[in-house]
């Protein structure tokens, strides 16, 4: 999946940073004292890039390594492109309850800021908690420790991964810490302008605003209607690109119909589409992908995609719907959401 694949080239920063792990990975397992490697970056500064390439180096190297991560859509996409032969090796971070201490070599936790307070919910019997923070349940189960981290991109209200969170339980456990971050953009063309530039626009980032000339290869439009948008998202796919249809939270979310068709709940004058199924859908029409292959399904250019199945994907053009989620205020000059 990885050789000889452009797409998952390291820049040099990364470069520096997979030493840094795989140092950390001979100091960890041959010398038995844990190590935990935080490597910190925004979107598009290329983490998932590097974590795959550390887990088939570390594999190659004889290393037993895990590629973890709290995304559904993400590892069940990898899943797919490796193949049954290495399903074991993709985990999700509420995977390790019952781990014996040690048991893998190195763990490569992606979206490490997706981690929970504990694996178990209400619904867990009291005999299979481990009574452990689910941060510390993964520090035991490895001898090497990489997590990578963004403290911007949570998503759900229960995850509580940061950076700060990670260095507390490191130093609890007596490990070795060591921290890297990735400045450099891997998407957008490596332009940091355009990322700035987004940045600032909505409020994401303090930094006084600039403007930004489109002078970088960019096809940034904003479109009077629903139907032009994805008409032009559309026609670039089928021009052998990919790309796909988002928006926010602003519809109702509804359960497939008895054929197994989807409900078109976002609906904006005369366009309406459905969402992507729900992870629960249980049968579905043909054709129709279920919600963790969205992003790699052919068909997923027919649904509007949700944050859940859409973060951490590349696609050459991304078409985003804004609802009544998010509005420009002129009297405070700011986005408000709401």
């Amino acid at each position: 999946m990885i050789k000889n694949n452009p797409e998952y080239t390291l820049l040099d920063e990364q470069q520096v940073a997979f030493d840094a792990v795989m140092t950390a990975a001979r100091r960890g397992v041959h010398d038995r004292q844990k190590q935990i490697i935080i490597i910190k970056g925004g979107p598009g500064t290329g983490k998932s890039v590097l974590a795959i390439n550390l887990v088939a180096s570390l594999l190659s190297s004889h290393y037993s390594t895990h590629y973890v991560t709290g995304s559904k859509a993400f590892t069940e996409t990898l899943r797919k492109i490796i193949g049954p032969r290495g399903q074991e090796l993709f985990t999700y971070t509420n995977g390790y309850v019952d781990a014996q201490a040690d048991s893998v070599d190195v763990l490569v936790t992606d979206e490490a800021h997706r981690i929970r307070d504990v694996s178990s919910n209400r619904f867990t019997p009291a005999n299979k908690k481990s009574g452990l923070k689910q941060l510390e349940e993964l520090i035991a189960a490895a001898r090497v420790s990489v997590f990578f981290i963004d403290d911007h991109q949570v998503v759900r209200p229960g995850e509580i991964g940061s950076v700060a969170y990670i260095r507390e339980y490191a130093e609890k456990h007596k490990c070795a810490v060591y921290e890297s971050e990735l400045e450099t953009q891997f998407r957008c063309n490596g332009s940091d302008a355009f990322v700035r530039w987004i940045n600032t626009m909505l409020g994401i980032d303090d930094r006084p605003r600039f403007e930004w000339n489109d002078h970088d290869a960019f096809d940034f439009r904003i479109f009077q209607s629903p139907e032009a948008l994805e008409n032009a998202i559309k026609d670039k796919v089928q021009g052998g690109a990919t790309g796909r249809l988002a928006a926010g939270f602003c519809w109702p979310w509804s359960d497939p119909k008895k054929d197994g068709t989807l409900q078109a709940d976002v609906v904006l004058g005369n366009f309406s589409r459905p969402w992507n199924a729900r992870p629960d859908s249980g049968r579905l029409a043909a054709g129709i992908p279920k919600s963790s292959l969205w992003a790699y399904h052919p068909n997923g250019i027919h649904q509007v995609g949700c944050v859940y199945t859409a973060q951490g994907f590349e696609f050459d053009y991304a078409g985003i719907i804004f609802g009544q989620d998010l509005r420009f205020d002129p009297s405070q000059d700011a986005w408000v959401g709401g």
